[in-house]
């Protein structure tokens, strides 16, 4: 008998999924949004370090970059990246610059798969929360 897929048994899949321990990029990270004005997927690129207990800190600083809650820093941004389509933004954020800012396959897949979402939010005017 074949297995049903349905919303909840995808959204059951992905939210075990995004529990899953990662390894940061020590290329940096990206903060993605939309600007639906202008009708395009932005990623802003932050440059970090990776300390020995596997936290993103700042190049220059050493602090630990927090990734979210009340005390959030303003960082510079390395590169803002934008793009109207999921690949469009691909080919500007993982072709064109050389070298490449990803360091990471599994950063790569995640920023597609991103982007993909954004997407989806702008074309559908949903909301788009980056996970």
């Amino acid at each position: 008998m074949p297995i049903t897929i349905n919303q909840h048994n995808l959204k059951v899949i992905d939210d075990e999924l995004s529990k899953r321990p990662i390894a940061l990029d020590p290329g940096g990270y990206y903060v993605i949004y939309l600007d639906r004005e202008a009708g395009l997927i932005c990623a802003k690129h932050y440059t970090n370090s990776i300390n020995e207990q596997g936290l993103a800190v700042d190049p220059q600083t050493g602090d630990v970059i927090a990734c979210g809650g009340k005390k959030v820093v303003e960082r510079p941004v390395e590169k803002l990246y934008t793009g109207r389509t999921a690949k469009e933004l691909c080919v500007e954020v993982v072709e064109k610059p050389q070298p490449c800012p990803i360091t990471m396959l599994d950063h790569a897949a995640y920023l597609g798969r991103e982007f993909v979402r954004a997407e989806y939010a702008l074309v559908n005017g949903t909301e788009y929360i980056q996970d």
